[in-house]
């Protein structure tokens, strides 16, 4: 039997360089640890566009290499193509989802809420991980991507602030959703043991 009563539909909430990616993957590990009994599939969009456009086989590859070094935002088609696939593919009800990269939007938010109904999740945890713009700017300039330029990242700043920050306004009024706000300031350490014990696991 597994462990944990009921299995976990998780979204990180929180700026490019806040650490989601970070954080996402060390809570797969502890929930496959706490239970073994799941599967755990971890979406995360962004590592999924900058695979796809490293395949370079066709305009869209090209398109996508071209954008993702502006730090643009991707169309939301592709964005829930590849979620959307991801689900069809590996997800069930009984599985633990932990989402990275999407929504965007809200309207993306409506998408994804048809694909939670299929795989009947109605109860939703939004781990938000709170961290000021000057603390995500250093953490993008000092990881060194290609992508990390200064015109992108103040871009992907202000599309976070201007659209995608009101998703947690959708989030809030929506019933059965569980919202933690989690301090992004600390150590690697710190921030997932604050996700795991506010997630009692």
């Amino acid at each position: 039997m597994p462990s944990l009563e009921k299995p976990f539909t998780i979204i990180f909430f929180g700026p490019q360089g806040s650490g989601k990616g970070t954080q996402i993957a060390l809570l797969e590990a502890n929930l496959r640890a706490a239970d073994p009994a799941r599967q755990v599939l971890n979406i995360q969009t962004g590592r999924r566009f900058r695979g796809l456009a490293a395949r370079g086989e066709g305009y869209t590859e090209t398109s996508l290499t071209e954008t993702l070094d502006t730090g643009a935002l991707q169309p939301l088609f592709l964005s829930v193509t590849l979620w959307g696939d991801a689900m069809r593919t590996h997800l069930t009800p009984n599985d633990h989802l932990l989402i990275d990269g999407f929504p965007r939007t809200v309207h993306e938010a409506a998408v994804l809420e048809s694909a939670l109904d299929f795989y009947k999740r109605e109860n939703v945890i939004v781990v938000h991980l709170v961290t000021p713009d000057e603390v995500v700017r250093k953490r993008m300039e000092s990881r060194a991507r290609k992508d990390d330029t200064p015109e992108s990242i103040e871009a992907r700043l202000r599309w976070y602030h201007e659209d995608t920050e009101k998703l947690l306004t959708y989030y809030r009024d929506r019933a059965h959703t569980q919202i933690l706000d989690i301090d992004g300031t600390g150590t690697i350490e710190e921030i997932q043991k604050n996700i795991c014990t506010a997630l009692k696991i």
